[in-house]
């Protein structure tokens, strides 16, 4: 189940960056107004089934899940800001690409945290950027304006590790549904005011951008992020964010197939290497449990902590 959840939400995400990129060129949508109503919508509709079944779900959210959740939907409208407007600027594959090294800046994150990785995380990540490279080949920062988009792509991975950590600690208390309709319409709240003060419309687009709006609220955000957002519950988030890197290969085939750009030649490499390094850190993880397991039976402790068991200090 777990694997088929992973593989709709990289199609999901997949899609973002090509509809994102077809909507702002072809229509009057603004950037914030895309991330405004793609968490709007995708906060109304995940409420209400917990609203229908469980009324009182939302009445028993406690302060620290509050906290999580806000951490998260903030991180979350910052990091729509910083991608949506960075695809304006440079390419969907090299944009795509740099805002997926989020599962770099989780494993920095919970360095300064004082986790241990084990050396299949290490080398896994390191094949795994390899593929990274081979995908984007020399196309980030090819321009100014392209590299200010590649730079707030990167800012954009960086506030996308930090919401995938803080929605980890939220999911292991709270239900898919409540835990993405709080983060969302938060994240909808967010993005509103950053819009106010941009001077960015939310209203009065024509039929076309209203369209891209619901294709990207439906693909990305209501399949894409959703199903990873319910995988947090079971992976850590470095596995989570490892499994999103597939989501570049996915949008440079799309981006090629519908908006005419050049598909990067090293895509079909990358994928590979992207796979492969995938296998070697879900190795590391299962590896890392079985130590655990050896430590509870007597056996030599483990050197590192299990990556179960990351973001849960």
């Amino acid at each position: 189940m777990n694997f088929f959840l992973a593989a709709i939400g990289v199609l999901g995400v997949a899609s973002s960056g090509p509809l994102i990129a077809a909507t702002l060129g072809a229509t009057t949508v603004s950037a914030l107004a895309i991330a405004f109503w793609r968490n709007a919508i995708g906060a109304v509709v995940m409420a209400s089934p917990t609203l229908v079944r469980e009324p009182r779900q939302f009445g028993r959210i406690t302060q620290g899940e509050f906290r999580w959740c806000l951490l998260a939907g903030v991180a979350l409208a910052l990091h729509f800001a910083c991608f949506i407007t960075s695809l304006q600027l440079t390419s969907v594959a090299a944009a795509t690409a740099l805002v997926c090294l989020q599962s770099a800046w989780i494993a920095v994150f919970q360095l300064f945290r004082g986790t241990r990785h084990r050396w299949q995380v290490l080398v896994g990540l390191g094949i795994a950027f390899g593929g990274v490279a081979a995908i984007t080949g020399f196309d980030m920062g090819s321009s100014p304006q392209a590299l200010l988009g590649d730079l707030l792509a990167l800012a954009g991975g960086l506030l996308a590790g930090l919401y995938t950590l803080a929605g980890g600690k939220a999911r292991q208390s709270m239900t898919t549904g409540t835990y993405t309709a709080l983060c969302y319409g938060m994240c909808a709240a967010a993005v509103a005011v950053m819009a106010v003060l941009g001077g960015q419309p939310l209203a009065g687009f024509e039929a076309a951008g209203w369209l891209g709006i619901l294709a990207i609220t439906v693909c990305a955000q209501l399949v894409g992020h959703t199903a990873f957002n319910h995988l947090l519950a079971t992976m850590s988030p470095l596995l989570v964010s490892m499994i999103i890197l597939l989501e570049i290969p996915g949008a440079a085939i799309l981006a090629a197939v519908f908006l005419q750009e050049t598909l990067p030649a090293g895509t079909y490499a990358g994928l590979a290497l992207i796979l492969a390094g995938l296998a070697v850190v879900v190795t590391g993880q299962r590896a890392g449990r079985a130590g655990r397991r050896g430590k509870d039976d007597g056996h030599e402790p483990p050197s590192d902590r299990p990556l179960a068991e990351l973001g849960t200090d």
